[in-house]
């Protein structure tokens, strides 16, 4: 496996846990811990962002699919990026950093810096693991932070615990089914059903759903978009399921996506309280990634991992906004109307942006992702481009009615001031600047997915003339021994 000019991916692991060790020993008041995690994140950044921009030139000098940086002696061919996952990598780390800038004073003893950085570390370790049992040892790994503040926190941890525990023991199982029967096979239920659950478990589809909402109902608003933003059951689903699974399967999982996309985006219009709403919201659009994935096209797996980069971009924009307004406002009540708009217009402006984002607005880099979902899945199943249009025409609906209850039809009197700080605006700005400039210049993003997606489609033919191989190979031993 070639290597990069910098090895960049191991530090960009190892400085976040460095930043969680060193804030537990050293940071006794909250805003030092704050400004350490805000180095140390800004640190990840530039080496994930490095790390990227490495990879995109050597990729392009020597056309290769997948470079390593990692020492052979220390971790060989277990730590490497490629097509997939080298824009992942800053998305993430940019998320986390611009998280904890968001975080106001008011919140910084709630919110665990510590363990945010380690949250982030594991994130990136998963998404540069190429080992399947890696993933899925980091997978498990990376459901401990939120457990841990459930639990530091006092709140209710049955729901989150039995779902994740549930994720983390059929994956198990169905990959240990997958190396018992051999990977140069077609195969069988036993392996694929668990594997497929799992992931249905992770990516919140319904009726598999409750720990999400659970979730953002307990532990805090930061914590819970850090989880559920970087979506990792699409992730899972893309390293696990996609090279091994059936057509039909994939077929099936697509459908459930599908009726999962329109009743969360159903659900979110009748929503009562701002944190439910944004947990809806999260989930059509994460369904709507696993319904571009069962495509097998270029352009519908193309239009997946764009909307996979656009929503982790504009949701954790938006969350961040509705985290700001609560901060001002407490848990946010979506039966009245606040009338907040005089008060705090810069907060008005960043969630119409990043809300319109989200479900493709022209001139965002969702668009075009989500124009590609569309006409992908209008040339496989014509039906399916009209469900997708719809539920993000029920999402737009749901954004458009919370900006009125929010900002509109009241005059709201108070006495203290409710503009955005700094901090809130550089945040939200930041990927708001992101989001439209990937809409006014979607090339190389588009590109880059559609690389993505024609290796991935490369590797699963592969996979599959190697089943048909062995199948024809044990017919043929058979056939002599009888």
């Amino acid at each position: 496996m070639n290597a990069l000019h910098f090895p960049w991916l191991l530090p960009a692991i190892l400085v976040p846990l460095i930043g969680a060790i060193v804030i537990s020993l050293r940071s006794r008041e909250p805003e030092a811990a704050r400004w350490r995690a805000m180095v140390f994140g800004g640190i990840t950044l530039a080496l994930a962002a490095g790390a990227w921009l490495d990879f995109s030139y050597s990729e392009s000098l020597t056309s290769v699919a997948q470079l390593s940086s990692s020492p052979a002696w220390l971790f060989p061919d277990v730590l490497a990026i490629d097509e997939l996952n080298a824009p992942l990598l800053p998305l993430v780390a940019l998320v986390y950093l611009l998280t904890t800038v968001a975080t106001l004073k008011t919140k910084i003893r709630r919110f665990s810096f510590s363990w945010t950085l380690v949250s982030e570390s594991i994130t990136l370790a998963t998404l540069l693991c190429a080992k399947p049992w890696g993933i899925i040892t980091l997978l498990a790994l990376g459901t401990l932070p939120p457990l841990w503040e459930l639990r530091a926190r006092g709140k209710p941890v049955r729901v989150f615990a039995i779902h994740m525990g549930a994720f983390v023991a059929l994956l198990t199982l169905g990959w240990a089914v997958v190396e018992i029967e051999g990977l140069g096979r077609l195969h069988s239920l036993w392996a694929v059903v668990p594997l497929l659950t799992a992931i249905f478990i992770r990516t919140g589809i319904a009726p598999l759903h409750c720990w999400v909402t659970d979730l953002f109902e307990h532990a805090t608003f930061g914590t819970a978009l850090v989880f559920a933003t970087p979506i990792m059951g699409a992730f899972a689903a893309v390293r696990l399921v996609l090279p091994i699974a059936p057509d039909w399967v994939l077929r099936a999982m697509g459908l459930v996506a599908l009726a999962t996309a329109v009743y969360a985006a159903g659900m979110a219009l009748v929503q009562r309280e701002g944190r439910r709403y944004f947990c809806y919201l999260l989930l059509s659009h994460s369904a709507m990634v696993l319904v571009g994935l069962e495509m097998l096209t270029p352009i519908g797996l193309t239009g997946a991992l764009c909307v996979w980069l656009s929503a982790g971009l504009s949701l954790a924009g938006f969350g961040l906004t509705l985290r700001a307004v609560e901060a001002r406002l407490g848990r946010l009540s979506l039966t009245e109307y606040h009338g907040l708009y005089e008060h705090a217009p810069s907060l008005a402006v960043c969630f119409l942006a990043t809300g319109l984002a989200c479900v493709g607005f022209p001139g965002t880099f969702g668009f075009v992702g989500t124009e590609l979902l569309v006409d992908g899945a209008v040339i496989a199943y014509p039906y399916v481009g009209a469900v997708i249009v719809g539920a993000c025409a029920l999402n737009g609906i749901a954004i458009v009615q919370t900006y009125l209850r929010l900002f509109t039809g009241v005059r709201h009197v108070t006495m203290v001031p409710l503009a955005a700080r700094r901090r809130e605006r550089i945040a939200v700005l930041t990927l708001a600047a992101i989001i439209f400039g990937g809409g006014l210049f979607p090339q190389p993003g588009v590109q880059s997915r559609h690389h993505a997606a024609t290796k991935l489609l490369e590797g699963r033919a592969a996979q599959l003339r190697a089943n048909e191989l062995a199948e024809r190979l044990a017919t043929a031993t058979t056939a002599a021994s009888e």
